[in-house]
């Protein structure tokens, strides 16, 4: 199946850092679209030029170092890379080979020397702390991150919002010819992270241990982090389980939503919140393959309000700080957006096509004193709601998210 390239919205933030950092790491996880990007960058003439390169239009070199062919050139890396050095190079499945990482440090420290300050090489790998360990310990100073993630709604059309739900925003499974092709998919996708892509990463975890923690934390989308009891069912100590969240949250197929800190006199719950990141691994760990079937699912008012905190905590301005605030009564906003500046959003999810504002909601706003509260619903129109709230439609509160302007200091 030849799989179209779809547009995605960190494409100019990418080629932003490429003008600023001599190396970028592209992290997330397999098959989310990174080597789609990164070529596409590197194969449009001048698409990643930084400023200092005397080259006007050179395309970029790939090396996927899976690839035998293409790790026996890098046998001498420092002589071949030095010969191509006006060419941006793109390094996939870099943790394969982690003693690039020095040598890379030597190439573009001679470059930074000669005033060749950006551009120069695009690593790409799966999102570990392994692989951060590794790039910052040598690269420090040398090197911006950036992460992708699956496909948002800012990325499809208007009409697509429950296909993307449903199926998730990985590209193969996104644009499967059916849902049972795109369910087949993530089967395996599952599979081969547990089997294959996770035990070379370094962990020795069973596979089979990994996926009923997986699955979970997919029974239990959106509650409260309970290690205790997950340790109990899976049979191992706090600690064990612990590492085990601690990897896919590393692996950015986890969200780990802390509690928000409000000076109010009111006892709050300490624990995280934890989230599947993507709505369709979420319901393929569940068996659920369709629309139907996720509508009839428990899950599914906790599987929506995951996949908007998503959109929302991706449109979100750098350096936004993401939380939720939970009273021990129960008094709760699914989402606090603290923006850069200073100012405070309040944001309550509903699935429904209906939009309210409840008695416990107007307590929650009451204590927190957002600058800006909003019910998030399955609507489109936007209107105002008792207790300073508004009803406001997913798509249009991630478009707006991003333009939001710096608070003005007092």
């Amino acid at each position: 199946m030849s799989i179209p390239i779809l547009p995605r919205t960190l494409r100019s933030t990418l080629q932003e850092h490429l003008t600023l950092f001599p190396a970028v790491a592209l992290l997330g996880p397999r098959q989310v679209g990174k080597t789609t990007l990164a070529r596409a960058i590197a194969d449009s003439p001048g698409g990643a030029e930084a400023p200092s390169r005397s080259v006007a239009s050179v395309s970029g070199l790939y090396l996927d170092l899976e690839n035998p062919a293409h790790i026996e050139r890098l046998s001498d890396a420092r002589g071949y890379l030095g010969s191509v050095r006006d060419r941006l190079v793109v390094l996939d499945e870099i943790h394969r080979v982690p003693h690039l990482f020095q040598v890379l440090r030597g190439i573009i420290d001679d470059r930074i020397r000669d005033g060749e300050l950006a551009g120069h090489f695009l690593i790409l790998g799966s999102a570990s702390m392994d692989l951060m360990r590794q790039s910052g310990e040598s690269l420090a100073g040398r090197i911006g991150y950036l992460a992708l993630d699956p496909l948002d709604i800012r990325e499809i059309v208007p009409d697509e919002t429950t296909r993307l739900w449903v199926r998730g925003g990985f590209p193969r499974s996104f644009l499967a010819p059916s849902d049972a092709a795109s369910a087949l998919w993530r089967r395996n996708f599952i599979r081969t992270y547990l089997e294959r892509d996770i035990p070379m990463l370094g962990p020795r975890i069973p596979a089979e241990t990994l996926r009923r923690f997986w699955t979970m934390l997919a029974h239990s989308q959106g509650g409260l982090w309970n290690a205790s009891g997950l340790a109990r069912s899976l049979g191992v100590d706090g600690k064990t389980v612990m590492r085990y969240l601690d990897l896919l949250v590393d692996l950015l197929l986890v969200r780990r939503l802390p509690p928000f800190h409000a000076n109010v006199r009111k006892r709050l719950v300490k624990s995280p919140k934890v989230y599947l990141r993507d709505s369709g691994i979420l319901h393929t760990l569940l068996g659920l393959g369709d629309l139907d079937a996720v509508l009839g699912h428990p899950v599914a008012g906790t599987s929506w309000e995951g996949f908007a905190l998503e959109a929302l905590i991706r449109a979100a301005p750098d350096g936004t700080q993401a939380s939720f605030y939970r009273t021990a009564t129960g008094v709760e906003i699914n989402l606090v957006l603290e923006l850069p500046g200073g100012p405070v959003w309040a944001i309550e999810v509903k699935r429904g096509l209906a939009a309210s504002s409840s008695r416990q909601l107007r307590v929650a706003l009451d204590d927190v004193k957002p600058e800006k509260a909003f019910v998030v619903y399955g609507g489109a129109e936007r209107f105002p709601l008792p207790g300073g709230a508004e009803a406001i439609g997913l798509r249009e509160i991630v478009d707006l998210l991003p333009s939001v302007a710096p608070w003005p200091s007092p």
